[in-house]
């Protein structure tokens, strides 16, 4: 007998895909450490919505960072030596961006124009920053990947507070992704990629965390990616193989799965801004997935508006 019911399967449809205009069919750095260096003509990632309901991706291996408007139109706001990968808004209109061979660097939208927030902890370079998001009061946690995995479980968590103090969270974690916050606040989700797992690390109200545990498994040759909570506390995490964003309860059983109709390279999500629908990115095809938000027992609203009473 099983504990849980059997997860509901949700079809996606394609919302848009990066034009061929945009593509960059050729061999990259990133491709070369990556994708055995074949040709990439693109790898979207970092899905963020900005307050006027623009919706703004990544391209990782060409460094560009593009914004796609409500009628489908791209348009490229960066292009630059770097290979950005999770964007998060911040408060003043900005879009942090974590980026593989920079550090946290900040974007203004209406001009282009980037500039370095955090390129270095201690005088030393990040392993390579993957994902980022940002608590109500302005402080801002990311994951310090690299190539780090089970034969290497050297990456890193890290909050930077608003003062500028940086604390490291955890570090070991094989392959820490994409992270999110509880509507409370007091637990952060970690993808942690290479251990194909979730992980659950309690914030203590005094700082640092404590009792961090393995929250849910997966299998597959890849693992989760980036990660999104709902209002009712439900984890969404985009499964990179699987073409699934995995739907999370409480207990880290699966109450539904968004299956990608197009690719399994299914690499992240966001809550569209009014909380009806979310959008996935498909990376390796360049397209922009969505799907209706109507789990039951989660409502239809902004993802941070209730709490979450998990213990």
């Amino acid at each position: 007998m099983s504990l849980f019911p059997p997860p509901r399967i949700i079809e996606t449809t394609v919302l848009t895909e990066m034009p061929a205009e945009l593509r960059r069919p050729v061999v990259s750095e990133w491709s070369r450490a990556n994708k055995r260096g074949q040709v990439v003509d693109s790898f979207i990632e970092g899905p963020c919505f900005d307050a006027q309901g623009n919706l703004f991706v990544t391209d990782i291996p060409h460094g560009r960072i593009f914004r796609i408007a409500s009628n489908g139109d791209w348009t490229m706001v960066a292009d630059y030596d770097g290979e950005p990968n999770g964007l998060a808004l911040h408060a003043d209109g900005r879009l942090f961006i974590t980026d593989y061979k920079n550090g946290i660097l900040a974007l203004d939208p209406a001009t282009g124009r980037i500039e370095p927030v955090l390129t270095r902890c201690n005088s030393e370079r990040f392993k390579g920053v993957n994902d980022l998001t940002f608590a109500r009061n302005g402080d801002l946690y990311f994951t310090d990947q690299g190539q780090t995995g089970l034969h290497d479980p050297t990456g890193r968590v890290y909050r930077l507070r608003t003062n500028g103090q940086l604390d490291c969270l955890i570090q070991n974690g094989p392959s820490p992704n994409g992270l999110a916050l509880t509507p409370e606040e007091d637990v952060l989700f970690v993808a942690m990629t290479r251990d194909n797992a979730i992980w659950r690390v309690p914030l203590l109200p005094q700082g640092g965390t404590a009792k961090v545990h393995r929250f849910a498994s997966f299998h597959g040759a890849t693992g989760p990616d980036g990660m999104a909570v709902d209002a009712e506390g439900n984890a969404l995490v985009a499964h990179a193989g699987l073409g699934h964003v995995i739907i999370l309860g409480h207990q880290g059983q699966m109450i539904a799965a968004l299956k990608s109709c197009c690719g399994s390279f299914t690499t992240n999500v966001a809550f569209c801004p009014d909380g009806s629908g979310v959008v996935i990115t498909d990376s390796t095809t360049g397209t922009l997935l969505q799907a209706p938000w109507d789990i039951p027992g989660s409502h239809a609203s902004h993802p941070e508006t209730t709490q979450d009473t998990a213990p």
